[in-house]
This record gives C-alpha cells, structure tokens and sequence, in this order.
C-alpha cells in the first residue's frame, strides 16, 4: 500500500514536468514562428514606391528608363570587373566617376580603352598601371548607352545615400542586412529568460518533491509499523558500486577515452600542418592541371596578391568570369558560379595548405623578393586536377630549405659586407640560415 502511493506520487510529478514542458514547447514554437515573420522585414512590395524613388536617385520619372537600361547593361558587361559602389573587383570600383572624369573621356574610354592609354593620357596610363596592367576590352555601345550605364551608376549613388535608417535605431541599415533582426534578438532574450524560469521551477519542484518524500519517509519509519516489502520499498538504498563494478561500464568508459584520446591527437596533428597528401574535394571541380597547365594561366592572374602580399588571395568568382561569361557557359560547374554571383555568396573553397597561428609565413617575401618558383613549395601544380598538399610544411621542413637555398645578393649593397664576413669563416655558399633564416625569431614572433 505505501508503495503504491509512492508511485502514485511520482507519477503526479512526472505528469507535471511533461505538461510543464508541452507548454514550453508551444510557447517556443510561437515564438519561433514570431522570429521567422520578424527576420523577413517588409511585406514584399510594402516599399515599392519607396524603392522605386530610391533607385532613380532623384532623377525625374522620365528618366526612370534610362536608368533601367543603363542597370541593365551594367549589370551585364560591367559587374564583372566592377562595382557600383567604391568596392574593388578587378577594376576600381565606379563611385562618383562622374565627378572625377569628365562625359567625353568617359565615352571614349568605354569604347575603346587601349586606344585612350596608347595615346599617351595621365589619366589612363595611371589606371592602366594601378590595376596591374588589365587591359579592359572594348565595348561596341553607342552614346545613348553610355549615358544610360552613367546615368544609372550616378542614380545608384543617390540611392545610396538616401537608405532610410532603422526603426528604433540611430544609424542607417546596411544594404543586405535583415530588417527583422532587432525582433530576433528580442524574442531570443525572452526565450532564454522563459528557459532560465523554467530550469528554476524544475529545480525548486525536484527539491520539493524530496524534501516531501524525506518527510514521508520519516514519518512512516516512526509511526507506523510496515512489512518486509514495504520497508525494502520505503528504505531501499541505491548500490553506485554495481555501477562502476560493471565491465559494461568500465569498457565503454575505456573506448571513449581512447576515441577522444584520438580525436585529439589528431586535431592537433592536423592544427600544426602535418597533412601532406591532404587532397579535400572542392565546391566547383577546378583543374589547375587545364588552367595552368594547358593553358598556361599565370598564376598571379587568379591569385592576384601572391607577389606584394601575405598571403595569396583566393580567387573571386568575378575573375573566373572574367573568361567564364563568354567560355563553357553552359558546364555544369560554370554553372555553379553563375549561382553563386546571382545569390551575392563567395564559392566556399575548402583550405588545403594550412600553417598554425604561431608561425609566421610571407607569401611575397618568398616569391617576390626571394624568386621562389610555387612549385617548390606547391608541387607540380600544373600537373594536378584536384590540388593536394604536396609538401610537409613542417618547420624542419622549412629549415632545411632555408639551410639549403642560397640566397641572390647581386648588386645588393647591403649584403656586401656580410657576404665578405661569411666567405672569412665559412666555406659554404652564403644561404638564407647565413643571414639568420633558421633564428627563432624569424618566424615567431
């Protein structure tokens, strides 16, 4: 009989807890389909009038067409190598040009840009010369589409000025960012409070249901007389030994110690670079053994950082376009670019060569100043069709080669009279270890 109200007890309580938690699952759910209104913003078609005043910049509604034909043939042969905006692409980015160059030479650049730098103008040798000598091809537009494609990039940047702040906030919204997003912040911060409420009931309602059992417990010991079942039910004691005990347990206990053991090791294997061989498949099936290869294609063409910078850049999807709207438009994988420029999201390139945050490396001090060829480190690239590490990239690597490379100092003053130093104490030839390639500091720091 205890027993049983015991039980009876604890199937309350559990009923309890199962209804608490329906409640917060519905509750969430409403709140979850709040944040998805909240996250999509502006009714579609709220803001036309708006958006339609916007995009003209100011401009009289007659001039709406131009600025549509002007969006239209920029977008088409234009955004491929330029932005509307002051963003760099491959070409500068086209922000308050008509300010800076005048109607004339503006028309007689986009139609035939060569012609203007062969000319011998400032204006265009300097382009020319900035942007790494690109040529930009000529386009066969009459003076009516010029003036459209000017029209609609000086409109672009009256709408850009003109972008309404946020309700509730004192700056303006970003282009691209979502109107809802302040809502979605709320509503999270009240279900984290509703979960923290709750976590707490079930907290005080566990310690209440204890302290009654304890009570009842007491109780029944003291004043009532109970059986041999009753008593084992009221007074039974959990065994943690049979637990611990178990060779179930100790072996299960033993394999997730040995796999976290292993997922460990092999994450800091990996963390520090030792992967060669590393071969990952790639979003878009790129062969660099036709591109490089084949073709022929510098390297610097697609990586255009890896002479003056750090690291050498990972291509946009503007310069593959830069062949690919005119070359294999329709291949599957071409495709895929054409998807990823249409939806404003970068192709996610999965990293291949990877080095830890406490080591050092300068692409353009190896390739430009030292002369470095890419496949010394890189491999037969021009052989790959999909890239794999093909180095080690270890640091006794990496000192090897600098005890190994000898270092170019002709007709570089600075290195005279450390050379003249060195041929006095050592035989060997003048490497970058001589001028202190293997100091810790170098590459730590």
């Amino acid at each position: 009989m205890i027993s049983c109200i015991v039980k009876t007890k604890i199937k309350v309580f559990l009923v309890f807890v199962i209804a608490l938690m329906v409640s917060f699952g519905a509750y969430a759910q409403g709140a979850s389909e709040q944040a998805e209104v909240s996250q999509k913003g502006v009714v579609p078609g709220a803001t036309e009038g708006a958006t339609a005043a916007a995009s003209t910049g100011g401009l009289p509604v007659d001039d709406v067409a131009i600025v549509d034909a002007g969006e239209s043939l920029f977008k088409n042969n234009c955004a491929v190598c330029h932005s509307s905006g002051s963003d760099v692409i491959v070409g500068p980015g086209l922000q308050g040009v008509n300010e800076r160059r005048s109607n004339d030479w503006l028309h007689r650049w986009i139609k035939n840009s060569q012609a203007v730098i062969s000319s011998g103008d400032p204006q265009a040798v300097a382009i020319y010369n900035e942007y790494n000598k690109q040529a930009m091809p000529s386009f066969a537009f009459n003076d009516e589409e010029i003036t459209s494609i000017l029209t609609y990039i000086k409109a672009s940047e009256s709408a850009a000025t003109a972008v309404p702040t946020t309700v509730g906030s004192d700056e303006a919204q970003a282009p691209g960012t979502n109107v809802g997003e302040g809502a979605i912040g709320a509503v999270g911060g009240y279900l984290d409070i509703v979960l923290v409420v709750l976590i707490l009931v079930l907290i005080v309602l566990v310690v209440t249901l204890l302290l009654i059992t304890s009570l009842l417990k007491n109780y029944l010991n003291s004043n009532r007389k109970l059986n041999e079942y009753d008593n084992e039910v009221i007074n039974q004691r959990f065994d943690f030994s049979k637990i611990y005990k178990s060779k179930a347990v100790r072996t299960l206990v033993v394999l997730i110690f040995i796999v976290v053991l292993l997922d460990l090791s092999l994450d800091k294997v990996m963390g520090i670079g030792i992967q060669q061989g590393y071969q990952p498949r790639q979003p878009i099936a790129f062969s660099h053994k036709l591109h490089a290869g084949e073709h022929q294609i510098n390297c610097n063409y697609c990586h255009t950082t890896v002479y003056k910078s750090k690291s050498a850049s990972i291509p946009s999807a503007n310069i593959c376009m830069n062949c690919h709207s005119q070359i294999k438009k329709e291949s599957p994988e071409i495709q895929k670019i054409y998807r990823a420029l249409e939806r404003n999201k970068p192709i996610e390139w999965v990293r291949i060569h990877n080095l830890p945050d406490l080591a050092y490396f300068n692409h353009s001090q190896h390739t430009q100043v030292g002369g470095i060829e890419c496949q010394t480190c890189h491999g037969p690239i021009q052989e790959m069709d999909v890239v794999y590490q093909y180095s080690p990239l270890t640091m006794g690597w990496c000192i090897n080669c600098h005890r190994e490379t000898p270092l170019n100092t002709e007709g570089n003053a600075y290195y005279d009279k450390l050379v003249e130093l060195h041929d006095a104490t050592s035989k060997g030839a003048f490497t970058v270890s001589s001028n202190g390639g293997t100091e810790c500091s170098k590459c730590h720091y």
